[in-house]
């Protein structure tokens, strides 16, 4: 407990959401006095609901983008055991199961085989997405902006390293683990997994994946690749983009075989595409600085601000203070059905 604590005290990357965002909610209470609108960020994706804040169907999403560019994915209605077998066995195991409305990793898992999904069905409280295992090699979450008259860029790029320990031939994996700080706060210590394999030692350097899931609070570490944004990755992006009817701000989570491969748009797959509630991941990197990143997070809303007031000149209206408070409270309603379940 002691240790867990200090860790969390010195790395703010582990604050608690409402304690990181405190100064992020005051400025954006400061644009939305300047907009005179408190939900202006509905008009930043026309085409996304709610502008991608939250709340959208990745479903939803998927239908706006190129078939080729995301994983082989079906959509099953919460309790449907015969369409998920179906699906299953059409997308063919492992794969991934996700809720079709989601955040922050809830309920994301990978199923192996029949019996383990017919335990989601059975579990899962909400209607849920069954997709491909993409097997390239990087996963990235990269952050695209587009201003009007403007050609847009890429203004973030997040490299996820999962989570896994490397073995010395005399621990056994939950001592490995049990040395990570990110695991003492992050990992699913009662994972399927480590209940079946914690007790085995690896051979001295053997590398074992302790989660497969690419989310920050699910013990995987976010590093900042910014520097491999160039001319050629903006040009790429753009590309994609124009193939998004009324998309301009936003992060493609996505995994490709090579950054070379990606600027030629070849060998990569979308897994999710997030709207104004997105963030600029690079800013996870351990030991970034905290100054840092709340210039990164203000310069993108300000972004997004602007962006909005474009938008709305061009006849997309903001959702009322009503409409938009409605949305809030389903949201919420919708978030604890998925955290008590």
């Amino acid at each position: 407990m002691i240790r867990r604590l200090i860790i969390k005290l010195t790395h703010w990357e582990y604050w608690p959401f409402w304690l990181l965002y405190l100064p992020v909610f005051l400025y954006y209470g400061w644009l939305a006095i300047k907009h005179r609108s408190f939900f202006f960020f509905t008009a930043s994706n026309p085409s996304i609901k709610f502008g991608g804040m939250f709340g959208e169907r990745k479903s939803d999403i998927f239908k706006l983008i190129p078939q080729e560019y995301y994983p082989n994915t079906a959509q099953v209605t919460k309790g449907d055991i015969e369409r998920a077998a179906f699906s299953a066995e059409r997308i063919g195991f492992p794969l991934i199961a996700k809720p079709d409305i989601g955040e922050r990793g809830m309920w994301v898992e990978k199923i192996n085989d029949q019996k383990k999904l017919q335990e989601y069905v059975e579990s899962c409280p909400v209607d849920f997405l069954l997709q491909e295992m993409v097997s390239y090699p990087i996963e990235l979450g990269v952050f695209y902006v587009k201003k009007q008259g403007h050609e847009g860029k890429v203004t973030s790029i997040v490299r996820k390293e999962f989570l896994q320990v490397e073995g010395d031939g005399k621990q056994t994996i939950w001592e490995l683990v049990n040395e990570i700080d990110r695991a003492q706060l992050t990992a699913n210590l009662n994972s399927d997994f480590l209940r079946k394999n914690g007790d085995q030692i690896p051979g001295e350097g053997e590398k074992i994946l302790i989660e497969p899931i690419g989310n920050h609070c699910r013990g995987t570490k976010f590093l900042n690749d910014n520097d491999q944004i160039d001319d050629g990755l903006n040009d790429a992006f753009n590309s994609l983009a124009d193939q998004i009817p009324d998309f301009y701000f936003g992060r493609f989570d996505l995994r490709c075989k090579s950054y070379e491969d990606l600027k030629g748009l070849k060998n990569f797959k979308i897994l999710e595409l997030n709207g104004a509630g997105a963030e600029p991941g690079h800013i996870y990197q351990p030991g970034y600085p905290l100054w840092k990143a709340y210039r990164d997070i203000f310069w993108h809303l300000a972004v997004l601000s602007d962006i909005s007031a474009q938008n709305r000149k061009k006849g997309h209206s903001y959702w009322s203070f009503r409409q938009g408070f409605s949305m809030w409270k389903s949201h919420r309603r919708y978030n604890r059905l998925l955290t008590n379940s």
